[in-house]
């Protein structure tokens, strides 16, 4: 019916006789920049988009006009004109965190609960919520506040249990946190472990605050509870106290902040705020060289609001006290020589374990939700880290998102979907020697099916002609357009349901989705051509329709982790040559487009297709990586170029984890299927084994089984032995460490002396 209403006609007359400009004209100027297509852009991408702005419209009322209060660490730095991280805000509708998105969840196993810490030890214990802060002030005046400290020192601590360590000092005055998620009999609890000292007499203040690290969430009431010392917060959340309040204090917005008034008190038992920015701050006297303990309980209720805020699901969480131990059970190990590699390693499984609850997360707070895209990459990582199980549950709750007509649907106008999907269920099948369920394989079947019926037609006479159609595809590559992207993995998702079905015994499904796959690469190569002659070299843009430029990342996954074609195809490196030559700033990615800032994971990807051409540039992203890292060891999904802050996504993203596991992963061994070779220690550079400790990775599944490597240098050679758990016949097994001479491990031998060229 709506055709046939002139809504048009009213539109365009309504903005006239405001006096705006006619949006459907404007509407017409933005679709010139992308390629037409049946989704402009995915409706839940726009709705995540509409409540991040909403978010930054509020903190444009209450943050520039009140700079007095004490924010969020973020606030401090990028409303500092001094600062490095300083923006100017005067055409800036929302005010929004865009240099230091950094923080760090801390949880347990299979709970989908996740408090997030933020750099100067700022705790958000309820997903999107308000917030707790600590301070230490002085009688003589002197204030220690976190967030307003450029330097701070924390760390984060992974045995037996997850925990942000935060340490702040200022004249004198000295605090340290330690934030965890442990289990009670009703249900998980954070908890906030204070320690405050001075060399003066003065105050050690525990706050509530109505904001957190994106920005202000309404605190409307804050009451005394009647239980004991400590809060009940909106009439919903608890917060219990270790010790009774020596002096407290409210203040509701009109009044200014809780801080202005400290550290006297009031008699007042509870507090209300029209505006929703209620604060208020509990006291304990700290006397002069002696250390003052405090310790707040957060109830994390079983009981929480999705994030569309239509109803509300219930949260059950089975937790014991050696969660962490049964769920790193059997993980594959990393011992190093190198403490950065290892933290770094051994903070990556954790992660993922951490946002793997049931579904995979990309993130604890922002990308606290489902994306194929993202999930793929993770559980992969996952797979090859040994946790399997985890990898197979959520495999399970695949079929569940496709839709009737096969498309394995998270955000709609996204092409790559299905061929991530056909991908992993390959995938984990292959490293885990698991027959496909009967689910699944229905699932593949119709997915693939979906593929074949979505690509466009051969006889167009066009570069796209037989490929995905013009679409989203991932955020960071562009406008819609027909994406390279979409296409390798369509292709490599139909190669490896291939082999899936094959080895399942359906012969004629197999041959069928193999058949497809060659078709659609003899389509890419078609294009491909196109693309050459078009820029005159043949590195692969991000579609046939693009110039070179930062997009063209995508075009890596030709490479990794599909491997579609051989490591040293010119295609491919010559891609990887102008990547490095005009995208990569200070060792690492820069991603102009959408991210806007160094990407860890895409740098990883690059370092990747070098790793694997024997290309020894691969180490330098590797450390340009590691350098990039958080003091807690985590990386945001973009990182400023001058704060080395998070600018874009979750503070701390599952991705960029899973990409540090399979570096490493592959470093220690890696398989090259198609040469039915499986390849050791070609990662492993010189300036590992001159630090003369022996290395070991393991066990770690395989295309043929689990294997366990120890790379042990020595004065006569670096002897590489290894004990593998072959399914069936063995692969052949390469040596080939950097700077050493190949070899070939004779058959049954599990130990080689590898000798310097």
């Amino acid at each position: 019916m709506i055709r046939w209403l002139p809504w048009k006609w009213f539109v365009r007359r309504l903005a006239r006789r405001h006096a705006f400009q006619d949006p459907l004209v404007l509407l017409g100027y933005l679709d010139r920049f992308s390629q037409e297509s049946e989704v402009a852009q995915p409706i839940e991408l726009l709705r995540a988009g509409a409540a991040f702005h909403a978010r930054g419209l509020v903190n444009s009322k209450a943050i520039q006009h009140n700079l007095d209060w004490v924010w969020p660490y973020w606030v401090e730095r990028q409303f500092d004109p001094l600062d490095p991280a300083f923006i100017p805000r005067a055409f800036s509708i929302t005010h929004i965190n865009l240099t230091h998105r950094n923080w760090t969840a801390v949880g347990q196993p299979c709970c989908p609960l996740l408090p997030i810490v933020d750099p100067r030890g700022l705790l958000t214990p309820i997903e999107d919520g308000w917030s707790l802060d600590a301070w230490v002030i002085a009688d003589s005046g002197d204030k220690l506040y976190p967030s307003r400290l450029c330097g701070g020192d924390q760390e984060l601590v992974l045995d037996p249990n997850l925990l942000v360590r935060t340490i702040s000092t200022h004249c004198g005055l000295k605090l340290a946190s330690e934030i965890s998620v442990e289990p009670r009999q009703g249900g998980p609890v954070c908890l906030m472990n204070l320690a405050a000292r001075a060399d003066k007499p003065g105050w050690l203040v525990l706050s509530v605050r109505p904001f957190n690290p994106e920005g202000i969430s309404f605190v409307d009431t804050i009451r005394m509870d009647s239980a004991g010392p400590g809060w009940l917060i909106n009439d919903e959340y608890r917060v219990r106290l270790s010790l009774p309040f020596e002096r407290h204090r409210f203040s509701r917005y009109h009044d200014g902040d809780v801080s202005f008034v400290l550290p006297e008190g009031d008699q007042l038992r509870e507090i209300e705020c029209d505006v929703g920015m209620a604060t208020a701050a509990s006291m304990y006297r700290l006397e002069p060289g002696v250390e003052r303990n405090l310790r707040a309980e957060i109830e994390l209720k079983r009981y929480t609001p999705d994030r569309a805020g239509s109803k509300g699901r219930h949260v059950t969480c089975d937790i014991r006290p050696d969660a962490w131990h049964r769920a790193l059970a059997g993980s594959c190990r990393l011992e190093h020589p190198d403490p950065l590699v290892q933290r770094l390693y051994d903070a990556a499984v954790r992660t993922l374990v951490l946002l793997s609850p049931g579904d995979v997360f990309p993130g604890p707070y922002t990308y606290k939700r489902f994306w194929f895209r993202d999930a793929v990459f993770i559980m992969h990582a996952m797979a090859c880290a040994g946790l399997l199980e985890r990898v197979e549950r959520t495999l399970d709750r695949f079929p569940g998102r496709q839709t009737t007509f096969g498309y394995f649907h998270s955000q709609n106008g996204e092409w790559d979907s299905n061929g991530q999907a056909l991908w992993m269920f390959a995938r984990y099948c292959e490293l885990s020697g698991a027959e496909p369920k009967q689910a699944w394989r229905n699932a593949i079947a119709s997915g693939a099916r979906w593929i074949h019926r979505k690509l466009t037609s051969t006889k167009l006479h066009a570069p796209h002609a037989g490929l995905m159609p013009a679409g989203f595809s991932a955020e960071h590559l562009g406008p819609n357009d027909f994406y390279y992207w979409d296409d390798f993995w369509s292709a490599g998702g139909l190669f490896a349901a291939a082999r899936l079905m094959a080895n399942a015994g359906d012969i004629d499904a197999a041959r069928l989705m193999h058949e497809q796959a060659e078709a659609l690469m003899k389509s890419i190569d078609a294009s491909l051509e196109y693309a050459r002659s078009r820029l005159n070299r043949p590195a692969i843009p991000a579609s046939p329709y693009r110039r070179l430029d930062a997009g063209a990342i995508g075009s890596i996954a030709a490479g990794y982790p599909l491997k579609l074609w051989a490591p040293d195809d010119p295609r491919l490196l010559d891609l990887v040559d102008f990547l490095i030559e005009r995208c990569f700033l200070d060792g690492a990615f820069f991603q102009d487009m959408i991210h806007s800032g160094y990407n860890a994971y895409l740098t990883l990807h690059v370092a990747q297709v070098l790793l694997r051409a024997g290309d020894a540039r691969f180490f330098d992203a590797l450390q340009s990586v590691a350098d990039l890292a958080s003091p807690t060891g985590q990386w945001p999904e973009a990182i400023h170029p001058h704060t080395r802050g998070g600018c874009m996504g979750d503070g701390q993203h599952a991705w960029a984890a899973a990409e540090w596991i399979m570096m490493l992963r592959n470093c220690f061994v890696r398989e090259e299927e198609q040469q039915g070779r499986l390849i050791i220690g070609s990662g492993i550079v010189p300036q590992w084994l001159e630090k003369g400790q022996t290395l070991r990775f393991g066990p770690a599944p395989t295309t043929w089984g689990t294997i366990s490597v120890q790379i042990e240098p020595g004065e006569n050679g670096t002897r590489v032995s290894w004990q593998a758990n072959w399914r069936g016949e063995p692969p052949t097994i390469e040596i080939r460490l950097p700077n050493h001479a190949p070899q070939i491990a004779p058959p049954g031998e599990n130990s080689v002396v590898a000798n310097t060229r």
